[in-house]
């Protein structure tokens, strides 16, 4: 990361970057518990078109927005393209296998695999923001004993959900990066990453037969469902704004720990909302080990960077008093 935009990062006041944080992970929680309701409880059997109601929505909100100048952005053009690139491929990676995942795989042990997330997001920001690198925590361990004893589990999920950690974690230091592109900023970034990326996604819906077999959905005449499905629309718009807003306010890290402190949350309800959890001590007693490491984790990135800004700080502050040899005093 440039220290330019470390400076503005450091900038933001600690009320907004707090309440962005609380308003991503809120956020963060509704979209979870929702899209899992439409996919298990109502058996949806398109996730990918549940992703693209969630992108149409997003383009619509936000081009209203603009045509009646709430907002603005850069009009599209050929550097767009440039500007914006890898970010679409990273959206539509993590949008995809983020539903997939939530429909394979039961919430407790989607959130419980979702921390690896915060491991790749802290090698890739090294790598791609240049940022300082942090001491890794041990939590591989509690993430093996819950996972070794899903009595649910299933390959494919596991491997759509450890895809969307991958385009996750590079989708937050993307999307930390590109927020400092001339011309694009917050509502651009959400715009055109929606926009490039909503016709393929349809297409290959179409020639998988998966836009067919969502239009043939019996439950369409639910109105449970339609609200259902109409909410998961809007809070993907929602969850999207939310995730850029967090980036900008702070860091891409600490964007990924606020969605782990979140996960505690959906991990319990889990247990009771979707039906797919199948109940086991070991899985249980294991689950509460990993939610733990994830809140004393959370605690110390965010007291290390506490210390670490007081430190500074205070050496900036620091004012060196020398008596000279007339007996004057002298700072320096």
């Amino acid at each position: 990361m440039s220290a330019q935009a470390r400076q503005e990062t450091a900038e933001h006041s600690g009320l907004l970057k707090l309440l962005s944080a609380v308003f991503y992970a809120g956020s963060s929680f509704l979209i979870t518990v929702v899209n899992k309701t439409v996919l298990t409880s109502f058996r949806f059997p398109s996730y990918m078109c549940l992703g693209i109601g969630q992108m149409i929505t997003t383009l619509v909100v936000l081009y209203a927005a603009k045509r009646s100048k709430t907002v603005q952005f850069q009009d599209f053009d050929r550097s767009i393209l440039l500007k914006i690139f890898p970010l679409p491929l990273l959206y539509v990676g993590n949008h995809i296998t983020g539903l997939a995942s939530t429909k394979k795989l039961s919430l407790p042990m989607f959130t419980v695999l979702r921390k690896f997330t915060i491991l790749m997001t802290m090698i890739l920001e090294v790598y791609i923001l240049s940022a300082a690198s942090k001491p890794a925590t041990a939590f591989s361990l509690h993430l093996f004993l819950s996972c070794s004893s899903d009595l649910a589990f299933d390959v494919e999920g596991y491997t759509f959900i450890l895809l969307n950690d991958a385009f996750t974690a590079a989708s937050s230091v993307y999307t930390k990066k590109k927020l400092g592109t001339e011309g694009l900023g917050k509502y651009g970034v959400l715009f055109y990453n929606a926009l490039i990326i909503v016709i393929p996604t349809l297409v290959a819906s179409a020639l998988t037969g998966d836009l067919h077999e969502a239009v043939t959905f019996e439950d369409w005449v639910k109105a449970t469902f339609i609200i259902c499905f109409l909410m998961s629309c809007f809070m993907g718009f929602v969850l999207m704004y939310s995730i850029v807003l967090c980036s900008y306010y702070n860091s891409a890290l600490t964007t990924t720990v606020v969605g782990a402190i979140k996960n505690v949350a959906v991990a319990y309800i889990g247990i009771f909302v979707g039906g797919d959890y199948l109940f086991s001590w070991t899985n249980f007693l294991g689950l509460g080990i990993c939610m733990s490491g994830g809140l004393v984790y959370s605690y110390h990135t965010f007291n290390n960077k506490s210390s670490g800004n007081s430190t500074e700080g205070a050496q900036e502050l620091k004012i060196h008093i020398t008596e000279d040899s007339t007996g004057r005093y002298s700072t320096s």
